[in-house]
């Protein structure tokens, strides 16, 4: 899932014949200037050139986490470790089972189990990894079992995060994204000047960043408790903006032809 914003592009046109690039003159054939340019242009009859126009593009899109990491802690303290083992594997049934009745598939849930001597009795802790690609499904498993399951079974908070490949789909969505806002402005450019849009001649990609609205470090651990699922959401969004420069080739507008 993601969220497009385009920004608006900064455009720099220059029409300039290739062979009077060492000339600093941003103007349009046919002997008219652009507006705010002094010199005209004159071509020499059947000389070849190539015009262009300079075009730098933004965009900035940004996209929602696609995945969320609930851990659920059983835990117990028994005078013997069967004892132990018969309490948490017990609440360890009925967890997986209600995970498997809500179609979770196995590879999303992973168990581990550590027993260890706690001075003359057995402690035994097991461990459910589970993770989520459907957030409403989530909310709805852990508000189960916290109905269901005493206070010695504890449900973490959710980490929402990003696969590898959507953040890899984001970053070259933004720099599409900031293309094609580059092709519009060079359209709209030489529509304005009564010219035609041609080629592209170079397309770079002069910048590429990214960030997170993430919280202060002074404040996470103070407010990471009390944000709500969607306010985890918003903090685990990751945002993506490219630059990009286009050189268009750029054409006369095409005289019709008499027929006598």
């Amino acid at each position: 899932m993601s969220l497009q914003k385009a920004s608006s592009s900064r455009v720099f046109v220059e029409l300039v014949p290739w062979a009077d690039r060492g000339q600093e003159n941003n103007l349009v054939s046919g002997g008219e200037t652009l507006p705010g340019l002094s010199r005209p242009l004159s071509l020499a009859q059947g000389q070849t050139s190539t015009r262009e126009v300079h075009v730098s593009g933004t965009a900035e899109v940004s996209v929602v986490p696609d995945r969320a990491q609930v851990v659920v802690l059983v835990s117990s303290t028994k005078e013997t470790a069967a004892e132990a083992k018969k309490s948490v594997c017990r609440r360890l049934d009925y967890i997986t089972q209600s995970l498997q009745q809500q179609g979770l598939q196995s590879e999303n849930v992973t168990v581990t189990k550590d027993i260890r001597r706690v001075e003359n009795a057995y402690h035994m802790e097991a461990e459910v990894c589970i993770t989520f690609t459907e957030f409403g499904k989530m909310q709805n498993i852990c508000n189960f079992l916290v109905e269901k399951l005493d206070s010695s079974v504890v449900i973490s908070q959710p980490r929402f995060y990003h696969t590898p490949g959507s953040v890899e789909t984001l970053r070259r969505q933004a720099c599409l994204v900031a293309v094609e806002n580059a092709w519009r402005k060079a359209q709209e450019v030489c529509n304005l000047v009564g010219q035609t849009l041609g080629k592209p001649l170079l397309i770079k990609e002069e910048e590429i960043k990214e960030w997170e609205d993430q919280i202060d470090d002074h404040q996470s651990s103070r407010l990471s408790s009390s944000l709500t699922v969607q306010q985890k959401i918003k903090s685990a969004t990751i945002h993506a903006a490219s630059k990009v420069f286009i050189t268009f080739e750029v054409k006369g507008k095409e005289k019709k032809k008499n027929h006598l």
